[in-house]
């Protein structure tokens, strides 16, 4: 399934924004990033819980903001880009 996941995460402390990194880093380990809070992840169902689980750990929900936008399996009508920086396709071959 193909998830947008973006988040607002108060950084007027040191906590912050070490949470801001934390929060940063697990979304890398899943997906691209696409704006400075906002990933896209291609995930089946176990890594879609376990990425919640992580994140919601992280975060401070009296300070902080997650969002899960879940796109399903036919996403590719549902995602349009305009503009630089164009993603990568995910489930597109991908040689090193």
């Amino acid at each position: 399934m193909f998830v947008v996941i973006t988040y607002d995460v108060n950084t007027e402390d040191a906590a912050g924004r070490r949470r801001l990194r934390k929060i940063a880093r697990q979304c890398v380990n899943y997906g691209q990033r696409v704006q400075n809070s906002v990933f896209e992840c291609t995930l089946d169902a176990g890594q879609y819980r376990l990425l919640q689980e992580k994140l919601c750990e992280i975060m401070d929900p009296e300070r902080d903001s997650l969002r899960f936008y879940n796109l399903g399996n036919n996403y590719r009508t549902k995602v349009e880009h305009f503009g630089v920086k164009p993603g990568y396709d995910a489930e597109d071959v991908l040689i090193l």
